[in-house]
């Protein structure tokens, strides 16, 4: 099985700038900084960062600017590497999102796969 089928929600490539705040079990600050997501999902997103977060089940606080909105997401690190581009690209799970930065979201997921839908009809 290939992990595209082990996803609950659909992915789509997307590159929106954000700001995080990193912060340890005792809820101290240890990194923050600005980034962009490569890939947003209903449950997480892809983050590539120019400083490595390798802090492992770290917990990342996110404002994304999704179209013309900003929402805050509080998120979960699940994995870190280098990435092909010389910068690093971290797995957060999304934990805590309210009813409207879950709408806004979801907003955002429907208006791309629309427009996904859309290139695919002209290039056939």
């Amino acid at each position: 099985m290939t992990s595209a089928h082990k996803r609950k929600h659909h992915r789509v490539r997307s590159l929106n700038l954000l700001s995080y705040v990193c912060v340890d079990e005792n809820q101290d600050v240890v990194r923050q900084g600005m980034g962009r997501t490569l890939d947003v999902s209903e449950s997480g997103i892809l983050l590539e960062t120019h400083a490595p977060i390798d802090l492992e089940d770290t917990i990342i606080s996110l404002t994304i600017g999704l179209e013309d909105e900003l929402t805050d997401i509080t998120g979960k690190v699940v994995y870190s590497r280098a990435g092909e581009t010389g910068k690093f690209e971290s797995g957060i799970q999304f934990q805590e999102k309210d009813e409207e930065g879950l709408r806004i979201l979801q907003e955002y997921m429907k208006a791309f796969r629309e427009q996904e839908e859309e290139t695919y009809t002209m290039v056939e």
